[in-house]
């Protein structure tokens, strides 16, 4: 999508991108897991028999995806599915010239298990240490054996881990803003690449080969089945990755729409305006001064005064009560109103 356009902002053959680009690349990834977690926990909500089971079993189905989607990228794209969604790929950090599209056997390795096995680990200790603080919490004691001791000292080291990694993070990332540093990310480092934009010369090298899809490299029944295998999980990444193509305009979109700025706007455009009197009532107006202070449904002084805000028109409560349990509209407007539209009125004289 997005890396069909790279080339026409980029002016050099091998660029580096800038901090906004890669770490908006990877808010992506992290927008999209709790955003998959909710749909399936409101799927095992509403049928939990049917869809119990992807709840119980969410972090290991995600892991599988992850691999099928990853793995794909980073073999027909030299890069993750957000990299590659933000037009990036992934080139060794010893090369320095321009270099084409493709990776390492020991790079993309890496990088696959960096992508996808770290967020499963950390998933994994952040619910182990969320049951952990519940434990403490109601004082549940473990059992005091030697692997509990142990169990218990990794998971209160855990935070004062996960604090150096962020710091870790932080110092590369600013390290990177000042060009000191290549890459923004200790993971990247840890694979041995870096992130470039894609080049045209990329975007063709990706069209061919989409084009042309490996065959089977011999005749043996074993070959074939894996030839089959493989092509599978192509069909899953690709299906994978169109729905994540799609999911991410939609959570913009989402993000958009719960904002508290456009919230404002949509309640100011769609609020019903205060509607003017009636022209009897306007008649009746310019004729008796009193009539203002009079019910419009029993035409005496308002007893116990209750405006509707739909209409913001006057009366008296067991009127308005009344009539509007029975009829569910304002009596004077029409509106539709409901019994949390009363709302009674103090005066001091009152």
């Amino acid at each position: 999508m997005a890396e069909a356009g790279a080339h026409l902002t980029s002016t050099a053959v091998s660029e580096q991108p800038s901090v906004f680009e890669v770490l908006a690349q990877e808010s992506l990834m992290e927008a999209v897991r709790p955003a998959l977690k909710h749909a399936v926990k409101v799927l095992a909500e509403s049928n939990p028999s049917g869809f119990g089971f992807l709840w119980r079993s969410f972090d290991e189905l995600y892991l599988l995806l992850d691999l099928l989607l990853q793995n794909h990228f980073l073999s027909n794209c030299s890069a993750s599915f957000s990299e590659n969604f933000y037009g990036l790929k992934r080139v060794s950090g010893r090369q320095r010239l321009p270099v084409r599209l493709g990776m390492t056997r020991t790079s993309r390795w890496w990088s696959l298990l960096l992508l996808c096995l770290l967020p499963y680990l950390q998933a994994k200790l952040e619910a182990t240490l969320a049951r952990q603080r519940d434990e403490e919490d109601f004082s549940i004691r473990l059992a005091q054996t030697r692997s509990q001791r142990l169990y218990r000292a990794a998971v209160a080291a855990y935070p004062y881990v996960s604090s150096a990694w962020q710091t870790w993070i932080f110092c590369q990332q600013l390290l990177f803003v000042f060009g000191v540093s290549r890459t923004h990310s200790p993971l990247l480092w840890l694979a041995g690449v870096r992130l470039e934009r894609l080049n045209a010369q990329d975007i063709r090298d990706m069209e061919r080969k989409a084009r042309t899809p490996g065959r089977p490299a011999g005749g043996s029944v074993m070959q074939r089945a894996w030839w089959m295998m493989s092509q599978a999980a192509r069909g899953v990444a690709v299906s994978v990755s169109s729905s994540l193509s799609m999911g991410v305009f939609f959570l913009q979109f989402l993000e958009w729409w719960y904002s508290s700025e456009n919230l404002s706007t949509v309640k100011a455009l769609t609020s019903l305006p205060a509607p003017p009197p009636p022209l009897h009532l306007q008649q009746d107006q310019g004729g008796l001064g009193s009539e203002s202070r009079n019910c419009p449904l029993c035409r005496k002084p308002h007893t116990n005064a209750t405006v509707l805000s739909t209409s913001g028109f006057v009366f008296c409560y067991r009127c308005i009560y009344t009539y509007v349990k029975s009829n569910h509209r304002c009596p004077v407007t029409g509106y539709p109103t409901e019994l949390q539209h009363l709302i009674k009125i103090y005066s001091p004289e009152s």
